[in-house]
């Protein structure tokens, strides 16, 4: 599946780069359709693959709703019981796409608040429903007493009741959920080790996704990656999870499952930790959108609004470091973890899934410090691949 655009003289130069390079060139895709476009462009397969967005869609996103605002165990066991089905047939669908490429599922990332409403959002809403529910009280008295029925569908009071208790219990769920440093607080694994069943319910639609697949004759590969990782020990409370679902789901569809386990690295102490991570994990991606924030000390929103273009134009940084990778001080780190974590296992498969991974720099400072791929979006593969050979090239001189 070659993009319409792409000449027989481009298509040649990028299997020419292939065959060079040193790094394998994997695509960013949250969808089955992404997917497809990634395989069009020439990826090698998927690096990151965003739980989250999955769920953004009209018919899963109140469903997420539902969970979060559960008031029991029981509650939210039940939401997830209906998004099982739809996260499974996902991957499903986007292992058929790559087969027989890997595919790497981050777990659910962002905290929970980030699917609801704003907590002003939800008050402007009650205030406009108060003032709805007082006219729509006056309009049907005023019917009444002209002896004129409402139609069965027009708006009651009692439903317009019902909605503002809605915005209300999901404006107190939202209250309870505020943070005040919100990307630094209950988010990644963090949030799966607090609600062991969300991340329970993600690793079941990844193994049967694997084992309906496999079924069906269709290779797959795919890699569970839990992110915002700070200790070992979070890893092997996950890691424990999914050998207990994957030893069930091996007896109930007769077939061995194979399933690599990993750490996305975007904090600091991952880093220096990487050596008893890699006693857990079987592979590393660098996050390094998160990575710089936390390197940095910076939030990207507030630097790159305030002072982050002053510091470039007068050469306090020479670059913006969410635009081009940070070699002295991130990738420091990144070099660092790298050894670190191959001295503990050699065999450690390490790469990278941010935004840099599509930057030729980048590109270049990954391979020099022994990274096996980079990720990307789509539409940059080409270009990653073409950087990825020169890199090899311009080494080898």
């Amino acid at each position: 599946m070659i993009p319409p655009h792409f000449s027989d003289e481009l298509q040649t130069l990028l299997t020419w780069a292939d065959d060079v390079a040193g790094l394998e060139v994997l695509a960013n895709a949250d969808t089955p359709e992404a997917a497809i476009q990634a395989v069009q462009y020439g990826a090698m397969g998927i690096g990151l693959c965003r739980t989250e967005r999955m769920f953004n869609a009209s018919d899963r996103l109140p469903l997420m709703v539902e969970m979060i605002l559960a008031s029991t165990t029981e509650e939210r066991q039940q939401a997830l019981d209906k998004l099982l089905p739809i996260q499974r047939e996902d991957f499903m669908q986007m292992f058929r796409v790559m087969s027989p490429r890997p595919v790497t599922v981050r777990l659910l990332d962002p905290p929970m608040h980030e699917f609801l409403p704003s907590a002003q959002q939800l008050l402007d809403d009650i205030a406009a429903l108060h003032e709805y529910r007082v006219a729509v009280k006056g309009q049907t008295t005023a019917f009444q007493a002209l002896g004129v029925s409402l139609p069965d569908d027009a708006p009651r009071e009692e439903l317009i009741t019902s909605v503002i208790a809605k915005k209300q219990q999901m404006l107190r769920r939202v209250q309870e959920l505020s943070e005040v440093n919100p990307m630094l607080g209950h988010r990644g694994v963090r949030l799966g080790i607090t609600y062991p069943a969300i991340y329970e319910m993600q690793i079941r639609a990844i193994l049967e996704a694997t084992a309906r697949c496999l079924q069906d004759g269709i290779q797959v590969w795919p890699e569970i990656m839990v992110p915002q990782v700070i200790t070992a020990r979070e890893l092997v409370r996950i890691k424990q999870s999914v050998e207990a679902l994957q030893q069930h789901i091996e007896v109930q569809y007769r077939r061995k499952l194979v399933c690599k386990f990993g750490s996305m690295i975007e904090t600091v102490r991952a880093c220096l930790q990487a050596d008893t991570l890699a006693e857990v994990a079987e592979f590393f991606s660098f996050g390094t959108n998160d990575l710089t924030q936390a390197t940095f000390s910076f939030s990207r929103e507030d630097a790159e609004s305030k002072f982050l273009p002053l510091y470039t134009a007068s050469q306090l940084l020479p670059e913006n470091p969410f635009e081009v990778l940070d070699v002295e001080g991130m990738g420091t780190l990144m070099q660092m973890a790298v050894a670190k974590g191959r001295q503990t296992n050699p065999l450690l498969k390490v790469g990278i899934c941010g935004e840099h991974g599509g930057h030729p720099a980048a590109i270049r400072f990954c391979y020099q410090i022994g990274l096996n791929y980079v990720s990307c979006s789509a539409p940059r593969v080409p270009v990653a691949r073409l950087a990825a050979a020169h890199a090899t090239l311009l080494e080898s001189r």
